[in-house]
């Protein structure tokens, strides 16, 4: 009986029009994320940020780490601590570091390689097959990011913001699979709210050490919190709903819609070019993750 409820629970929740919508939402604000690193990492610079990002998005998620206290016994953390630098402070720091270079369109586009690093890390460093398909798949990703490394942007080079992303993404890609194996009877929202502040507990003294001596501007700070608050934390709650309403594989789409809303955003809120290479690599690396993610 539960499965018979589970097969006709999912064709009901996709045909509810509050999910269309709820992609949509999280799309977007993930999307968004961009957009505010790209407003506030110039002024705080990349440490800075990072830290406000994460102390406000686990102060967020601390209720949902209260709430499984009793699966966050004190021998878990020294893997949850690895997990939060992997997955939280490494990627965020390298996503604000290329902010400060480059457009926000650069490490959103980046953002969609994590899907590809995720098949790849768990093909190298658990035998996970990974098939033909899926092996071409990162090929033509690959090729996206060595499009967008040579791509210029209003004469700027933006090889190094891409290699910073790519690294983050390459840094999800382990993130993803140690969360997977490690944390996976752990509820969602819970694990990341361990992992996000532990995260913060460990750049706080780079966030100190390299805090801006002069001041920082409302815009700035207000991207910041917004960017904590709601990109890092508040988001996980209808993300998570959305994988328990119609499973992770429908969530997946998600990883199609950041990229778009970040080159969008950045576009109408910041004039931000679109230029024909950055097209030619998003096609490239969302065509890989949409063809590795197809289900045979």
């Amino acid at each position: 009986m539960n499965g018979a409820a589970e097969i006709t629970a999912i064709p009901t929740a996709d045909r509810d029009w509050r999910t269309p919508l709820l992609l949509l939402l999280v799309g977007a604000v993930f999307g968004s994320s961009f957009l505010f690193m790209r407003v506030a990492a110039p002024e705080m610079g990349p440490q800075a940020l990072v830290g406000v990002r994460l102390a406000c998005g686990s102060l967020v998620l601390l209720p949902f780490v209260w709430r499984a206290r009793q699966q966050l016994p004190l021998r878990r953390w020294p893997v949850i601590a690895l997990i939060g630098v992997i997955n939280a402070a490494v990627p965020f720091l390298l996503f604000a570091w290329a902010a400060q270079r480059a457009p926000a369109a650069i490490g959103a586009i980046c953002n969609a390689m994590a899907v590809l690093f995720t098949t790849l890390v768990a093909f190298v460093a658990f035998g996970e097959r990974i098939g033909l398909r899926r092996a071409l798949a990162l090929l033509a990703g690959f090729a996206g990011v060595v499009v967008l490394a040579t791509a210029k942007a209003s004469g700027l080079a933006l090889g190094p913001a891409v290699i910073a992303g790519t690294t983050a993404a390459f840094c999800y890609g382990i993130g993803m699979n140690l969360v997977k194996r490690k944390l996976g009877d752990v509820p969602a929202a819970a694990a990341a709210g361990a992992t996000l502040s532990v995260g913060a507990l460990l750049v706080l003294p780079f966030a100190l050490a390299a805090w801006p001596t002069q001041p920082v501007s409302a815009k700035a700070w207000a991207s910041a919190v917004t960017l904590g608050v709601v990109g890092t934390g508040l988001i996980f709650i209808p993300y998570y709903r959305l994988i328990q309403r119609i499973g992770a594989p429908r969530t997946s789409v998600v990883a199609y819609l950041i990229p778009v809303f970040g080159v969008l955003l950045a576009w109408l809120f910041l004039g931000e070019p679109v230029t024909a290479r950055m097209l030619l690599a998003g096609l490239l690396i969302l065509g890989s993750v949409a063809i590795s993610q197809r289900s045979r």
